[in-house]
């Protein structure tokens, strides 16, 4: 997997701020130290799948000293956002199931192709 360096910002006056050297623009800011997390994480994705979009490659991840040497940088906090991988292609396939556990699936979700997807990835780490 991918990770690109984050630098976090916070003036005493301020939210947290969070940008991406590797991504000029790709800016994003909040309330709270894990809020700040969680939006960059949102922020990179969505603008990762931009560039996907555009059939940009991806530039290569820079180091974390290459980042640092830029004085504007220094007084920043640098942590790793994971970039999402690309969707795999679907498959279409055809199963069987006894009706009531598709009722009891169709109550619980809106969406029964993500649903048993999920259900198998969950179990798939537990037998790994």
């Amino acid at each position: 997997m991918t990770s690109y360096i984050a630098l976090l910002r916070k003036d005493a006056d301020s939210d947290f701020g969070v940008e991406f050297p590797d991504f000029p623009g790709c800016v994003t800011a909040a309330r709270t130290l894990e809020a700040a997390r969680s939006a960059a994480s949102e922020a990179l994705a969505l603008h990762v799948e931009g560039v996907r979009e555009d059939g940009t490659a991806l530039p290569t991840p820079s180091s974390l000293d290459t980042i640092m040497a830029d004085a504007a940088n220094r007084s920043a906090v640098a942590f790793l956002v994971d970039v999402p991988a690309r969707p795999a292609r679907s498959v279409r396939i055809n199963v069987m199931l006894p009706a009531d556990l598709v009722a009891a699936i169709d109550g619980a979700t809106t969406n029964r192709s993500g649903f048993l997807a999920e259900a198998a990835r969950a179990r798939l780490r537990m037998v790994r």
